[in-house]
């Protein structure tokens, strides 16, 4: 037999758990500007305490079911900065560290999971796409904005973000396709936390890795480190120079672990393994990045003390906004659907308005 076709998966990790440069290659120019790296380190710790007052919100039913990141920080963050003004953001539903760091206010993220419509009405981002709760829609919906792009002749690029129990969906080997053959500017990033809900990695599916699956539709692919924000920065910022020069597709999978519940309806306890929590947040992001920023003397007990205590007043302001924020009407369900509601949801609207009078 004569082979026809080969492929490997290069894996990229510059930064280990223990804050030291591991990888041969030359650190990209951002990992050398600590300026660069303590915005990073503090991003990420933003997303940390608004995941821990959204929890606390929806323990105290003042906001519905939440899905926080803790220990992805570095996937959302690292991509997300990555992105230019000009780009559009295709979230999931844990992307709230993309979408922050695109723009999107931190109370529109709240609002959003708290019922309200105008949390998909972004102030600073209004080029992107609310968040998709159905599983993988967002690449295709993702694909679809590339190719509006591309038909303008827009030097911009598209992310977009899934789990990876969510590549196991149809919609998401359909946008690989669609984006292999049209060569979109579009990047997939695979969050690779080990758990769909509680399915484990090892029963989701039988490739040794989740950055091959785009190697069926033709699409560049590699691996990183999820935990080392500077691996997952440096893949993204490549990804997106080449899809906006009209390079096409790249397919990201970003290996991490999630170190909470699922949402906050989850009680990740029933499966997970003994001991995987503990090795979990020996390599998380966070702590990873401070410990090179301490080796550096570029930080210290100080810096962390007024850090945090600026993100609890920058945090607390934005839920005192969401708090205070009107109770939107039942009618405005339907407000938000169409140019022009159809003859039949206007009925619907009209009861709406009638039984929300009594």
């Amino acid at each position: 037999m004569t082979t026809v076709a080969r492929f490997e998966i290069q894996y990229l990790q510059y930064m280990d758990e223990n804050g030291i440069f591991v990888s041969n290659d030359v650190p990209p120019a951002f990992a050398r500007d600590i300026k660069v790296l303590k915005q990073l380190y503090r991003d990420m710790n933003r997303i940390r305490t608004l995941d821990l007052k959204a929890y606390a919100l929806q323990r105290t039913g003042k906001m519905g079911t939440y899905p926080a990141a803790t220990g992805q920080e570095a996937i959302g963050v690292g991509f997300g900065s990555a992105m230019t003004k000009e780009d559009v953001l295709v979230p999931y539903y844990r992307g709230q560290a993309s979408m922050v760091q695109h723009g999107v206010k931190m109370e529109e993220v709240m609002l959003y999971w708290g019922g309200f419509e105008k949390g998909c009405d972004y102030q600073n981002a209004k080029q992107d796409f609310p968040i998709a709760v159905p599983i993988a829609t967002q690449s295709l919906h993702a694909t679809g904005v590339a190719k509006a792009m591309q038909m303008r002749g827009e030097k911009r690029c598209v992310f977009t973000e899934i789990g990876e129990g969510g590549t196991s969906q149809g919609d998401f080997y359909e946008a690989l396709n669609v984006a292999g053959i049209w060569n979109l500017g579009v990047v997939f990033v695979i969050n690779n936390n080990q758990w769909a809900i509680s399915v484990p990695s090892e029963i989701q599916t039988n490739c040794e890795t989740y950055a091959q699956k785009a190697i069926a539709a033709g699409i560049d692919c590699i691996q990183v480190d999820g935990n080392d924000i500077v691996a997952v920065k440096a893949a993204s910022e490549r990804a997106a120079k080449k899809a906006r020069s009209g390079g096409g597709p790249t397919v990201i999978e970003c290996i991490s672990l999630r170190l909470c519940d699922h949402t906050t309806a989850d009680d990740a306890t029933r499966y997970r393994p003994e001991g995987e929590l503990h090795d979990g947040w020996q390599k998380e992001p966070i702590v990873r990045l401070r410990k090179y920023l301490e080796s550096q003397k570029s930080w210290s007990v100080e810096d962390e003390k007024n850090m945090q205590q600026e993100l609890a007043d920058e945090i607390q302001k934005a839920v005192d906004n969401y708090l205070a924020t009107a109770v939107e009407p039942p009618e405005a369900m339907f407000d938000y659907l169409y140019a022009e509601l159809p003859e039949r949801t206007l009925v619907q609207r009209a009861l709406a308005i009638k039984r929300g009078a009594k």
